[in-house]
């Protein structure tokens, strides 16, 4: 489309990631960042506010924020970790799957329109920074830095032999590939529907304004698929945070496993 000659002469320059480079809003500060700091106040509002008045039959609100946090608890925490050794690890994954579930859900919010995890940064940090250094810290204080590191690169059962390729192969998926996929994951999918909607919705606009005939009616058709889009984005972006907490949970749960 980039190439396409309407009948007014104006050509349309598609939507890139360069869309996604935002500009300082002042002192080297943008609106991503804003953006990611308000999602700390938001979390932290809605469960003390959910929170506040707690009754034995849970208000709308109050349930809200129990099953949120059911969700990260039960759901997610246990059944990865285990039910002996999940409980110190249930604020971790509560705050991963809110986090990066608000600031997914960002890119559908009138006005804000933009999900900050379309940043590979912010991804990266949560992965790198987080993550990766809490699952091998947990594993490495259970079994010790030998025991531990025999027990992820040596799964038992296996020739002797076999362990010259096996070893090195599970320490690239293990201490490099896990927290790179867990970040570029959630990144992936949220560029690329954010994409899609500027695709539709500025193609869509491009038509209606310079269009003749018939264009100015696939413009209606542009603009429904926007609509289409953003529904499906919405729930794309609920399931990508809850995998992003899922597989957190489940490599927490694979350091302190005694066998793989």
């Amino acid at each position: 489309m980039s190439t396409q000659v309407l009948a007014v002469g104006e050509e349309f320059e598609p939507p890139g990631a360069r869309d996604f480079d935002l500009p300082a809003i002042f002192a080297g500060v943008t609106k991503p960042m804003l953006l990611v700091v308000a999602s700390v106040v938001i979390i932290a509002l809605f469960f003390l506010l959910s929170t506040r008045k707690s009754q034995l039959v849970p208000g709308k609100f109050q349930f809200l924020g129990e099953s949120v946090y059911n969700i990260g608890r039960n759901t997610i925490a246990r059944e990865q970790i285990g039910a002996k050794e999940f409980r110190p690890f249930v604020p971790l994954i509560v705050s991963l799957f809110t986090f990066v579930l608000v600031n997914n859900i960002y890119g559908i919010v009138p006005v804000i329109q933009f999900p900050t995890m379309s940043q590979i940064g912010f991804p990266l940090a949560l992965a790198l920074l987080v993550v990766y250094p809490v699952y091998h810290f947990v594993g490495i204080r259970k079994f010790g830095l030998g025991g531990y590191l025999k027990n992820q690169l040596f799964p038992p059962g296996a020739p002797k032999l076999v362990y010259l390729l096996l070893a090195p192969i599970e320490f690239f998926s293990k201490f490099v590939v896990n927290p790179l996929t867990l970040a570029v994951r959630v990144f992936a999918a949220m560029f690329a529907g954010h994409m899609l909607i500027l695709v539709f919705a500025l193609s869509g606009e491009f038509l209606l304004v310079y269009g003749d005939g018939l264009l100015k009616a696939v413009a209606g058709l542009s603009f429904l698929a926007v609509i289409a889009i953003t529904f499906l984005e919405a729930l794309i972006m609920s399931i990508q945070a809850y995998i992003f907490a899922l597989l957190s949970a489940s490599y927490i749960g694979m350091a302190l496993a005694a066998d793989h």
